[in-house]
């Protein structure tokens, strides 16, 4: 076990960021992985929380699920960097620079658009569409199942009634 203060800032940041995207493991699983105290890693979580508020949410959003309105956000303040200016800033913000060529892709080939409103938009029109089309559907169904009925029971009386006068 190490003694106290003998972690980096680096280290911490990355035991918290695996401690922030763990999904549905425990805190106790995280810490047992990193050979760390479990006591040790939530007080860094409580400084961190304590300290910078917007930190700790940074380092509990993965890049992927950033809405482009961010994304457009990191791209305009990363727009220039190089080298190891570019490396430092994606640390800071726990990205990395692949992401942002990604983003960058994305954002040039929609032309600035935003398509996830307008496909939003045409996939509810077309819901709505579809439930429509399926009340008109069952409505002929029961129609079509009424008549099947009244022929059913106009023969069967046909019958009857032609037994009766032969």
């Amino acid at each position: 076990m190490k003694a106290k203060n003998q972690y980096t800032e680096d280290y911490k940041e990355q035991a918290l960021v695996k401690v922030y995207n763990r999904g549905d493991r425990t805190i106790q699983s995280i810490a047992e992985e990193l050979n760390i105290n479990l006591f040790t890693l939530k007080n860094w979580m409580k400084q961190t929380l304590s300290n910078d508020k917007n930190l700790a949410a940074r380092l509990g959003k993965l890049p992927q699920d950033w809405p482009p309105e961010q994304r457009l956000a990191a791209l305009q303040e990363s727009y220039g960097l190089v080298g190891e200016a570019l490396n430092a800033w994606c640390r800071e913000r726990g990205v990395f620079p692949h992401h942002l060529e990604q983003w960058k892709a994305e954002f040039c080939a929609s032309g600035g658009k935003s398509e996830g409103r307008e496909d939003a938009s045409a996939l509810r029109a077309l819901k709505v569409e579809n439930q429509r089309l399926e009340r008109e559907l069952n409505c002929k169904e029961k129609a079509l199942a009424e008549a099947a009925a009244l022929l059913v029971l106009q023969k069967k009386y046909r019958a009857l009634l032609g037994g009766e006068v032969e």
